[in-house]
């Protein structure tokens, strides 16, 4: 019996300006083709213009007259963010919507950034956030929605604070879990702090379940060179309906960033066995999500490692 689509409406984005990175493969090219397509002004900040080009292609082959754009970024390097900041900011005009997609997933040995950060949470979590800092006037001129992709393993490990480099004993599952734990519990204070202030902007939270994603695949950007261990039993769970597929897991970041009535502060997932599987809808935070002394301590201690300070006012 052929498996049902899941499926989401989306509403018209025309004359809505949208930033999204990872969204030259898989899940995330799943996304932009649906903003596209919805009318938004896409913006794709890449680290591969080949990827990018060959992304923009393929949207434009679904929504030929989307509007959509590449721009360069390095998540891993803040000195590649900062130039991605002052770019947009020099264009001018208002960011309406930023969905923070891209990700790196468990390198076979520990890693560094360029700045010196153990790779995943440099890459996921700060890199993101330094970003959102330089954007924040376009941010809240646009009073925009900010979704935050993290992960159903922000629901396992903790964050390491006394080491979050992990210099001292290295485990890149728990290297991920905590780059998703940092994402979430930051956006988690930004949508409150917004809130405080009058910024304007709403953030909230998503996860796209398990699906073969390309963050499974070869990846020798990270060491990679053959596809990760579990990438055969999620293409099969996925194939008889348990797990999510590539379409149906970019769905709880699109319901987050464009669904009606936004509050912010809202976590979308699955909603399947675990959020393993299922359709989109909203979810309880995790249990490591909702500490609002440990959100307000990852806020403080992603602004002194990046050196990117959110302004207040």
């Amino acid at each position: 019996m052929a498996r049902r689509p899941i499926d989401i409406t989306i509403p018209d984005l025309t004359g809505r300006r949208v930033v999204l990175t990872g969204g030259s493969d898989g899940m995330g090219l799943v996304i932009a083709a649906r903003l596209a397509a919805a009318g938004a002004d896409l913006i794709l900040p890449v680290r591969n213009p080949r990827k990018g080009e060959a992304a923009i292609a393929t949207i434009r082959e679904r929504a030929p007259k989307a509007t959509v754009s590449l721009r360069s970024l390095d998540l891993s390097s803040l000195e590649s963010v900062a130039a991605l900041g002052e770019a947009l900011t020099s264009e001018g005009g208002p960011i309406h919507t930023f969905i923070g997609n891209a990700g790196v997933m468990r390198p076979p040995e520990r890693q560094i950034t360029e700045d010196g950060f153990e790779l995943q949470f440099g890459t996921n979590h700060l890199g993101h956030a330094a970003l959102i800092g330089h954007l924040m006037p376009l941010l809240r001129e646009g009073r925009a929605r900010v979704t935050l992709q993290v992960s159903i393993a922000a629901n396992q490990g903790a964050v390491n604070w006394d080491d979050p480099n992990w210099e001292r004993s290295y485990d890149s599952m728990g290297a991920y879990s905590q780059s998703k734990i940092a994402f979430g519990l930051f956006g988690l204070e930004l949508d409150r702090r917004s809130k405080q202030a009058g910024w304007g902007i709403t953030a909230n939270l998503s996860h796209p379940g398990v699906a073969p994603t390309s963050l499974l695949d070869v990846r020798p950007e990270i060491g990679r060179a053959r596809a990760a261990r579990s990438r055969g039993l999620i293409t099969f769970l996925s194939r008889v309906g348990f797990a999510g597929t590539v379409a149906s897991a970019g769905l709880p970041a699109l319901m987050a960033a464009t669904a009606p009535g936004d509050a912010g502060g809202r976590f979308f997932g699955p909603n399947g066995f675990r959020g393993i599987g299922g359709r989109p809808a909203e979810q309880k935070l995790y249990s490591r999500l909702r500490g609002h002394e440990d959100a307000r301590r990852m806020w403080d201690l992603t602004q002194e490692l990046t050196h990117v300070r959110i302004p207040t006012a």
